[in-house]
């Protein structure tokens, strides 16, 4: 299947690719607690077992290793066998996690159950976006930002009642009733979902790069353009996944944690409120510069949005100890991060091609996995010159990204995608396929 291929909408209504594409954001929303829900139980972990607030965060990064490093594998059993097996297996591991936390008595079985919520989160996740670049070959950047959109504001409507409900009644009881509610959902939408199917359709104008050649993730990673995106991903990621994992401890750092904060006519802590906003604006961009960069192209879309992160980043730094500078500065930092899972996918497969997207996007959302390493480091670094330090340092990391996309990545990748297409043209005369790579189906 070429990379400019449309896919069949099938027959029947499960099997329309619009359908599709909101089975897929439901299931991602539904996952997305694993995640963002998470600095809520931090404190009261703590509190009940003492085991230190960097025992606990722990966790998260093994939650966030085992999510994003295991997608390759995942990605392509869902290349191999479809996404519902994927997703159904994904959804008992996502609702099995949060009710052995309900449980967990000792930091080893806190850390295996963060195993296996990576696992479920990661088979999910995977799932949907790959699936989501198969359907929408003519726009992908969209389908993947509102597939990713389903993870990034899914938390948002589940926040709060998660908030009340630990205060209520306790962390342990909040774990185990959404655990259970979340996977059974999820396994129950697992069902609806459909391999697509590919047909011949006429090329698909695009104003910027795309590659007419499909190539498996082992061609992929050989090539050098794979790891200037890789680079890009990972530079970016690392400010959002520090923001998403401390920034519970920093407003508690700056005496904002609780402090009442009332919003069209609803009172709650700032925290809380804070966190609702953030995950809401992690949703609302993932389609909107998913389409745009569909429009003005990936790299400049990039340049843009990165720059934009470090300047929110130094926003928060200079202002953030204000209760307002702080909210907005941090929906600021939600809302320029969370467009990297839509245009990563998306470029991923404008370079790459579709038939393997779901192994390929795999393999590169690895570099969240890389990321979440270098969150402990905002620890360290808060420890050495306090948090005016990690916003520096991330501010300055995405902001040299933002650069590099427009004026390394962009001719680097047009450069790539030129050659490939006369080797292809080459190949195709000889009868041969360049590089090995697939060029249908």
């Amino acid at each position: 299947m070429n990379g400019n291929t449309r896919q069949a909408t099938g027959s029947g209504f499960f099997s329309n690719r619009w359908c599709q594409l909101i089975i897929g954001m439901l299931c991602m929303a539904l996952v997305a607690n694993l995640q963002y829900a998470w600095t809520l139980f931090v404190a009261p972990m703590n509190a009940r077992h003492h085991w230190g607030e960097a025992s606990i965060q722990l966790a998260f990064s093994i939650f966030i290793l085992t999510e994003t490093w295991l997608v390759p594998v995942e990605g392509w059993l869902v290349d191999r066998f479809g996404p519902r097996p994927v997703v159904a297996g994904g959804a008992l591991c996502a609702g099995l996690a949060w009710v052995l936390n309900s449980y967990a008595t000792t930091l080893p079985e806190l850390y295996a159950a963060s195993v296996i919520a990576g696992i479920g989160a990661g088979g999910v996740y995977g799932t949907c976006v790959g699936n989501a670049l198969k359907w929408f070959p003519d726009k992908r950047g969209l389908a993947a930002g509102l597939t990713a959109a389903g993870f990034g504001a899914g938390a948002a409507v589940t926040v709060i009642p998660i908030a009340n409900m630990i205060t209520r009644s306790g962390y342990e009881h909040t774990f185990l009733f959404f655990g259970i509610l979340q996977g059974v959902a999820i396994f129950v939408l697992s069902l609806l979902l459909k391999k697509p199917v590919a047909r011949a359709a006429n090329n698909v104008k695009r104003k910027f790069a795309v590659t007419k050649v499909d190539y498996t993730p082992g061609q992929m990673i050989k090539a050098p353009v794979f790891w200037v995106i890789y680079l890009s991903f990972v530079a970016v990621a690392a400010g959002g996944l520090m923001a998403t994992a401390q920034i519970g401890p920093i407003a508690k750092d700056w005496g904002l944690a609780k402090l009442p904060m009332t919003l069209f006519g609803a009172t709650l802590p700032l925290l809380t409120m804070t966190l609702s906003i953030d995950n809401i604006c992690n949703g609302f961009t993932r389609p909107l510069c998913g389409f745009i960069s569909d429009k003005i192209g990936r790299e400049n879309t990039m340049f843009a949005i990165f720059i934009g992160e470090g300047l929110a980043l130094l926003g928060m730094m200079q202002y953030g100890q204000n209760p307002y500078a702080f909210m907005t500065f941090a929906a600021l930092i939600f809302l320029f991060w969370g467009e990297i899972f839509s245009i990563f996918p998306a470029i991923c497969a404008d370079t790459f091609g579709s038939k393997y997207a779901a192994a390929n996007a795999g393999t590169l959302y690895t570099a969240k996995g890389t990321a979440a390493l270098l969150v402990p480091l905002a620890s360290v670094l808060s420890a050495a010159g306090g948090w005016n330090l990690v916003f520096i340092v991330s501010a300055v990391v995405t902001i040299a990204a933002g650069v590099s996309a427009k004026f390394i990545l962009a001719p680097m990748r047009a450069r790539w995608i030129e050659s490939s297409g006369a080797r292809s043209s080459l190949a195709s005369a000889s009868g041969s396929s360049p590089l090995g790579a697939s060029s249908g189906e």
